[in-house]
């Protein structure tokens, strides 16, 4: 309960404020004083509306919860998946493109070598391949993953 006077949490058997000393009544009060502003407020109200300060806690209920936790999946780093994903260096990658792109060396880091051996033989997809990869890589995280089918 909160004193009508000062709006200081008092005991809700308390007949007067031990901080101002306001005479309490027994009866629930229809407005309060606003503890940090002073202003009179209903007595329900949490926040105060001319200040906007919290003046009373939030009483909810909390339900009992469970928590049942089965789960015993442990893999749940992508690089722990052998022969599907290749962890690679966004950097690496660019510059081998940069200046190896022609011949495919950022393919063969990926790990697709038929793709290398295509950009080897086609120089670099005759240049647009090449130009192509080497703007993508900029655009890529660091680290990215390759899949590898």
């Amino acid at each position: 309960m909160y004193c009508r006077n000062c709006g200081e949490i008092i005991p809700d058997d308390s007949k007067v404020c031990p901080k101002c000393g306001a005479q309490q009544t027994d009866s629930t009060p229809q407005t309060v004083f606003c503890k940090h502003c002073g202003a009179e407020i209903d007595a329900d109200c949490i926040i105060c509306p001319k200040c906007g300060k919290q003046v009373a806690e939030v009483k909810a209920e909390t339900p009992n919860i469970v928590i049942n936790n089965s789960n015993t999946n442990t893999n749940t780093n992508i690089t722990e998946i052998p022969g599907l994903v290749k962890k690679c260096n966004k950097w690496v990658s660019f510059f081998l493109c940069l200046f190896l792109g022609m011949f495919g060396a950022h393919k063969f880091y990926e790990g697709r070598t038929g793709k290398g051996i295509l950009y080897l033989l086609t120089v670099g997809l005759f240049g647009i391949g090449w130009l192509i990869d080497t703007v993508t890589l900029l655009f890529k995280p660091n680290p990215y993953y390759v899949y590898r089918t």
